[in-house]
């Protein structure tokens, strides 16, 4: 009985601690606690919207049993691949990053965002069939770090930036040229993989230069 108290107690915790933290990191942005919901609503309900940008031709291999490469020829099976951008995932970073840039030094922003995006690149992941899964880890830590060594009396809206930015850009935006390789018929920038690393490192980067 007392686990089960404990577990409701837990779940019920759980999302206030949560959204608590997150209230802390962005109030060091200069959001209000209303801003806060409303940016969060807004990201959580612009996950689940992506806009067409571009489409491409791509050839999607069948499966093929092993007598078919004896007795028959399949030839490979041209489909469109669509490419998308995911609102909350890459419209609404890049629209609260402009606003911070009002805020923020531009050299030690600039530098820190090319810093990252270039280690997205590198450990960005490209998995077949689904899209690019980039993780939220190696984002938080440099944005964080870079933050504050370029920026240590403001580092909160540095590690944001290059944080969403860097993942953006280096996992997303420059693997363009790879996304026929990923044989997917959607691709959605700022979604899947990347959506998660964009939001989460924004959120606890930040948090870590406020503490």
């Amino acid at each position: 009985m007392r686990i089960l108290v404990f577990l409701i107690i837990l779940v019920i915790l759980f999302p206030l601690v949560f959204f608590n933290i997150i209230n802390v990191s962005f109030g060091k942005l200069g959001l209000s606690l209303e801003a806060t919901a409303l940016l969060l609503l807004l990201t959580f309900i612009g996950s689940m919207i992506n806009i067409p940008i571009s489409r491409q031709q791509i050839n999607s291999q069948q499966k093929r049993r092993l007598y078919s490469y004896f007795f028959f020829y399949l030839p490979p099976q041209v489909t469109r691949q669509v490419i998308m951008i995911n609102v909350g995932g890459a419209v609404i970073p890049v629209v609260f990053s402009l606003y911070l840039m009002f805020r923020t030094p531009i050299l030690p922003t600039l530098l820190a965002t090319i810093i990252v995006t270039v280690v997205n690149k590198v450990f960005a992941r490209l998995v077949s069939g689904e899209g690019i899964i980039a993780p939220f880890w190696i984002s938080t830590v440099f944005s964080a770090g870079l933050a504050l060594i370029l920026a240590r009396s403001d580092p909160g809206p540095v590690a944001y930036i290059s944080g969403a930015m860097g993942t953006l850009i280096g996992a997303d935006l420059l693997n363009w040229q790879n996304y026929k390789k990923l044989g997917s018929q959607i691709i959605s920038i700022g979604g899947f993989g990347v959506y998660d690393a964009i939001f989460m490192s924004g959120i606890v980067a930040v948090l870590i230069t406020s503490l």
